[in-house]
């Protein structure tokens, strides 16, 4: 079980909250009353709107720079956390290599707890499953274009090893935007690419 130390402070609980939107059709109220019930100081809250997909959080960034060690990082549900599943892990991670714990209220994920620390175990197992049915999908997908020579219309424009770099870096919490640039891609033919071999979230906006 997690074992903090407390390096001189008291643990503080601080909490995170995110709505994927800046408009007034989205409130962070719901969350705020969650934390603010399980105990977290209205003073220790921090907060983004922007999708979860986005590179650029400075919400998440200041309360990863905030919690020290023997805090316990603590928000409403787990998608308000990590882009993805992996980079939820990777978040969870690193907070555990800093002595600080986490919390996720609707699912009763706790890492100070055995039975959150075996939860967490879980879904890093099922992140490798996730990233290895993906990987299964495209191998297949692509084998079933090639037996019927093309799948209409224009010719893929992203084929092998590119397109299994790009599928790993979504996989990994790369966002779209990113992608596109960091791999010399249209959107239009990203989106079109993620949509034909069935990559989950290719329906989500472009820029996410």
């Amino acid at each position: 079980m997690w074992e903090p130390e407390h390096d001189g402070f008291p643990p503080m609980l601080v909490g995170y909250m995110r709505v994927s939107s800046d408009s007034d059709r989205q409130s962070t109220d719901l969350q705020r009353d969650a934390l603010l019930a399980a105990g977290v100081d209205a003073r220790h809250l921090f907060e983004d709107r922007a999708s979860g997909a986005k590179d650029d959080r400075p919400g998440l960034a200041k309360v990863l720079a905030f919690v020290r060690p023997a805090d316990v990082l603590v928000v409403w549900k787990l998608d308000r956390l990590g882009r993805s599943l992996s980079h939820l892990l990777d978040i969870v991670n690193t907070l555990k290599e800093r002595q600080v714990a986490f919390r996720s209220l609707t699912e009763g994920m706790d890492t100070t707890t055995a039975s959150g620390e075996l939860l967490f175990h879980v879904f890093g197992a099922l992140a490798q499953y996730e990233r290895a049915l993906i990987r299964e999908r495209v191998v297949a997908g692509l084998a079933a274009a090639r037996r019927r020579g093309r799948i209409g219309g224009r010719p893929p424009a992203i084929v092998g090893e590119k397109l299994d770099a790009i599928l790993g870096a979504l996989d990994g919490g790369m966002s779209k935007a990113a992608v596109c640039r960091n791999f010399g891609v249209k959107r239009t033919t990203l989106i079109e690419t993620l949509a034909r071999v069935g990559w989950p979230g290719s329906n989500q906006p472009s820029g996410k």
